[in-house]
């Protein structure tokens, strides 16, 4: 085995400087700290006092932790900021929220106060401080006022809100007169009943004898004389024919100053009605029932130039052209 070559001297370079004994030494350059070059100071690392049951300190793998009272301090910073971060968090909350809150508590008043008024308007509506105490009867001149309220007198001490339609319909259905009803609650206790009459046109005679009856044929008296300012109707067929329905829009269109002298309406087809003035027994010539306003309109004019104690016929047959004679 051969030895290695020894290695060869350095360059007179890097060969130390040799310095004389009596030769003085010179001081160093005094050097300025600078604070880029400090470093942090240095947390020392300790092995954690943990013993076993005998005393002595576990072998092992050793792991180093901070001091007790670092580690202490570290905790109790991390838990006040993050507590701090949350009371910063929720007063940002609330504060962006404020606007928002404060209208939902608005929207839940509003709700709240609309509910309790109308829970306790239903409930004073259904309660008996709004029965009814009286029933007043509107419209009516034929009728029977006290026959009717009599009819109904078993709605009072109902409450205004369950007064039964259905019933009341079937007290006055017994009633021929009454077209048609409405109701009407005024509280705190009365129950008005406005009523249409029907407007009766003349009278029938048959064998039962003289039958008051309206535009719609409804039978609404029956007597065994004739009534005292009903024309006597004489009309071709039944109260189901065309030319009794002629005649009843023709009695409906007459003004009340021209209806009170008429004392008969004939009529066999829908197109040749006629009517029968007063005693002196004129006549009017109506033809159909279409245009019966503006025929209306010239008649009452026609009989205002020509009364009819001077006239035998009046023609309005063609209201354009209104022809006395």
């Amino acid at each position: 085995m051969r030895r290695p070559s020894p290695l060869p001297p350095p360059p007179a370079s890097e060969q130390p400087s040799r310095r004389r004994v009596d030769e003085p030494v010179s001081a160093p350059p005094t050097r300025h700290p600078d604070p880029a070059d400090e470093t942090a100071p240095v947390v020392p690392l300790v092995r954690p006092s943990v013993s076993d049951a005998n005393g002595s300190e576990p072998t092992g793998s050793a792991s180093f932790a901070a001091t007790p009272d670092a580690e202490g301090a570290s905790l109790r910073d991390v838990w006040r900021a993050s507590r701090a971060r949350r009371r910063a968090l929720s007063a940002e909350v609330r504060r962006f929220t404020v606007r928002q809150r404060r209208r939902r508590r608005v929207w839940i008043g509003v709700a709240a106060a609309f509910l309790v008024m109308v829970l306790g308007t239903a409930g004073a509506a259904y309660s008996p401080l709004f029965a009814v105490e009286r029933i007043e009867v509107v419209g009516a001149s034929q009728l029977d006022v006290a026959a009717v309220t009599d009819a109904l007198d078993g709605q009072v001490g109902t409450p205004l809100a369950l007064v039964d339609d259905s019933a009341v319909k079937a007290a006055l259905v017994r009633f021929p007169l009454v077209e048609s009803y409405t109701l009407e609650a005024r509280p705190p206790h009365d129950l008005v009943v406005r009523v249409v009459e029907r407007t009766p046109i003349g009278v029938l005679q048959s064998t039962a004898g003289f039958t008051v009856v309206d535009a719609a044929g409804v039978a609404l008296s029956t007597t065994p004389d004739a009534p005292a300012g009903q024309p006597l109707l004489e009309i071709a067929g039944d109260t189901d024919s065309d030319a009794f329905r002629a005649a009843g829009r023709v009695m409906r269109a007459l003004p009340d100053a021209v209806r009170a002298q008429v004392t008969g309406v004939s009529a066999s087809t829908p197109d040749d009605v006629t009517l029968t003035l007063g005693a002196t027994g004129s006549r009017v010539a109506w033809g159909s029932s279409d245009r019966s306003a503006e025929k209306a309109v010239v008649l009452d004019r026609l009989m205002a130039k020509s009364p009819p104690d001077r006239t035998k016929e009046y023609d309005v047959t063609s209201p354009e052209a209104g022809v006395v004679r």
